[in-house]
């Protein structure tokens, strides 16, 4: 399998590095301008029970679009079948075809992106770590993005963005939890058993592992050592 880095140097597109927000948006925005996109929005996706929300990490897209879309439509978008991982040649989503496309939009929701200018979308997967991250290019004229470019610029935001792993956290994980799996996992660092927390809490046993679950889920960890470890570095406990 070739290598993050070798796809990246495959590119030709020269290194970025990452050290701040500021750098993110600036990264960001000389993407989209070199692909011939609009707007971009990238996404982190959460998971709460049986629900998706999107997590927004950065994006020009204009406040009212993204209250008006809401999170749940964004994060819909980002994990449709239309959202490719790097190497796969991307479709875009044509707002204006929306009834060929049920399954991602409905109608109402597609008329709305069309009227915000968002004509045209493409979703595309990024590997960066654990982290599962989807960055949404879109344009008010179909056929406007260079899709050879937005390849190249799908390859290069996981390179970059791999190479920022603390940025990364910062912007994903502003409090993704809830208060009692907040709870749950500063009791679980001070050393405190699920049995112990759950008298602490006043809950069962069970409701404290499922909260701790969800916990782990959203930090996309492993256990809960580590989902206790990704809080701390974060400053979340």
């Amino acid at each position: 399998m070739t290598s993050l880095a070798a796809q990246h140097q495959d590119t030709g597109i020269p290194a970025v590095k990452l050290t701040s927000r500021g750098d993110l948006t600036g990264f960001l925005m000389q993407l989209t301008a070199t692909i011939g996109a609009d707007s971009y929005m990238l996404v982190a996706i959460l998971h709460d029970q049986d629900k998706s929300d999107a997590r927004i990490l950065a994006s020009n897209w204009i406040y009212d679009a993204i209250e008006l879309a809401g999170h749940q439509l964004i994060a819909n978008l980002a994990t449709s079948a239309l959202a490719v991982a790097p190497g796969i040649r991307p479709r875009g989503i044509v707002t204006a075809h929306a009834p060929a496309l049920g399954s991602v939009l409905s109608g109402e929701e597609a008329k709305l992106l069309h009227v915000l200018g968002h004509c045209e979308i493409y979703a595309l997967k990024l590997n960066v770590g654990r982290q599962r991250l989807f960055i949404l290019f879109s344009a008010a004229v179909p056929g406007q993005i260079d899709i050879g470019a937005l390849m190249k610029a799908q390859v290069e935001c996981c390179y970059a963005l791999s190479q920022a792993p603390a940025l990364v956290a910062a912007a994903s994980m502003q409090d993704p939890l809830s208060d009692r799996e907040r709870e749950c996992l500063f009791w679980v660092s001070e050393g405190k058993t699920t049995d112990e927390v759950a008298v602490i809490l006043g809950v069962s046993s069970n409701t404290v592992n499922s909260y701790i679950t969800h916990a782990i889920r959203k930090f996309s960890a492993s256990n809960r050592a580590m989902a206790v470890a990704t809080a701390i570095r974060s400053g979340i406990i």
